[in-house]
């Protein structure tokens, strides 16, 4: 860049007064300011725009990597489904040979439970409660719902059984 010293900024500012004069001297200060200040911002944007681009074009580069690379995962979990196919196809070619229906096991050889208790949300034989018994007592978990009238009763008659102190005199 142009090297600007003291001295030569000095000798412009003189150059400057005589030719101009002192009257319009601080206008055209102020406006090569103000040009300068375009300047400067124009170029800050233009590079900004530069790298914006230049962003865009890594981005895009990701990008494309990121796909081929999701159809190569695409093409060897279609091989290994067609390969577990094969598999599933010869596991029941030979298990077809067997009759498991005899002993309650179904086509895979996995014997099924025998109850007749109702599975389900509705179902009493299901619990309801998530924490066990003995957690809920040890916490103070209230494992009863008790109405307002019987807790009333029942704290009432605990302070009617207390025994009022006899006078201290």
């Amino acid at each position: 860049m142009i090297d600007l010293g003291v001295s030569k900024l000095a000798l412009i500012a003189v150059v400057a007064l005589v030719v101009i004069g002192p009257e319009r001297l601080p206008k055209v200060a102020r406006m090569a300011g103000n040009l300068l200040g375009r300047a400067q911002r124009y170029m800050a944007e233009v590079k900004s725009e530069v790298n914006r681009q230049v962003e865009l074009d890594e981005l895009k580069k990701m990008q494309e990597a990121a796909t081929s690379a999701m159809k190569d995962v695409q093409s060897s979990v279609n091989q290994v489904e067609s390969g577990l196919s094969d598999i599933g196809r010869n596991i029941n070619d030979a298990v077809s040979d067997q009759s498991f229906e005899d002993f309650g096991y179904n086509d895979y050889g996995i014997r099924e439970p025998k109850t007749n208790v109702r599975q389900g949300r509705s179902s009493w034989g299901v619990k309801k409660a998530a924490m066990p018994q003995w957690y809920k007592r040890s916490a103070g978990v209230k494992t009863r719902v008790q109405s307002g009238a019987a807790r009333v009763k029942r704290f009432r008659r605990a302070a009617a059984q207390q025994r009022t102190p006899k006078s201290f005199f």
